[in-house]
């Protein structure tokens, strides 16, 4: 399952930085937050 969640939280990371280097800097952020909440390392939501 720690797996899953880090595949996840890797591309939902990948996403955010994406958007802020396309200049959209609000939604990226926010990506960025959510990747670090849902990934396994650290605090998680799913935990």
């Amino acid at each position: 399952m720690a797996f899953i969640l880090w595949i996840i939280a890797v591309i939902i990371a990948i996403y955010g930085i994406l958007r802020l280097v396309r200049g959209d800097i609000l939604i990226g952020i926010v990506l960025l937050i959510v990747a670090a909440l849902v990934g396994p390392g650290g605090y998680s939501i799913f935990s």
